[in-house]
């Protein structure tokens, strides 16, 4: 009895202990980069270690600031909303290989709306 129980606890530590699990902790941190489109600018988002997501979206033509507010799963998929109340949304993936992360941006305030496309990587923990 003691070997079976022996052999099932191994191969649930094998199991349970899979290197390639999904976890939110690769992603928590500073990711930052720029985005481009109708718009261009920076933008720069902190992930807390509930997958809460929360930023801005400097636009480099206008001077405004955006808010950026949304979660990160935990294979890396963002979906946030641009502003305060939700003017647009900014979406897209962070990879935990090589800490990039990129996605498409729209802006629905003011008319007429904006779009394109962002990038960035993973800048501190």
């Amino acid at each position: 009895m003691k070997k079976i129980f022996l052999l099932l606890f191994t191969a649930f530590l094998f199991i349970g202990c899979s290197k390639d699990e999904d976890t939110i902790y690769d992603f928590i941190g500073t990711w930052a980069g720029t985005y481009e489109g109708t718009e261009k600018g920076s933008w720069n988002i902190v992930v807390a270690t509930d997958g809460k997501v929360t930023g801005t979206l400097d636009a480099e033509q206008t001077s405004e600031n955006y808010l950026i507010s949304g979660y990160l799963s935990e294979s890396g998929e963002l979906t946030a909303t641009i502003g305060s109340p939700s003017d647009g949304e900014f979406r897209g993936t962070l990879t935990r290989e090589d800490k990039k992360a990129s996605g498409t941006w729209v802006n629905e305030v003011p008319t007429p709306s904006r779009s394109g496309t962002w990038k960035g990587e993973k800048t501190s923990k």
